[in-house]
């Protein structure tokens, strides 16, 4: 099993781009909707894909080594819990991003309108 560090408070651009990767997948990103919900076994997790397991359970490897699911496996199954402090992470950095280009739209939204008042003078 591998073991998802916590979410540091300045995560590395290597984080944040493993965790960007993982969730570029729409069976990845489908995969941590239904985690969402309850942990699931690999089985019950790769029942609706028309994929081989082997190539399905490396999706799920993808998710764990970016810290966005961890397993634990119990006899025979593996089961898969889905890891919401990691995609805080992604949350956090979208949101310093829509705060940058709030900012810049602002100041740009400011200067044509004193270019409008200018013309008009």
């Amino acid at each position: 099993m591998i073991q998802a560090l916590p979410p540091s408070p300045h995560p590395s651009p290597a984080v944040i781009g493993g965790i960007f990767r993982a969730l570029s997948d729409p069976t990845r990103r489908n995969v941590l909707e239904r985690l969402s919900a309850k942990p699931s076994s690999v089985s019950e997790l790769a029942a609706p894909y028309r994929i081989a397991l082997p190539s399905f359970v490396e999706h799920l490897k993808v998710l764990e080594e970016n810290g966005l699911v961890r397993s634990k496996k119990i006899g025979r199954v593996r089961t898969y819990e889905l890891v919401p402090e990691q995609l805080q992470i992604a949350e956090n950095w979208l949101g310093k991003q829509r705060s940058i280009w709030e900012r810049r739209l602002d100041r740009l939204d400011a200067y044509l309108l004193s270019m409008k008042e200018e013309k008009h003078e």
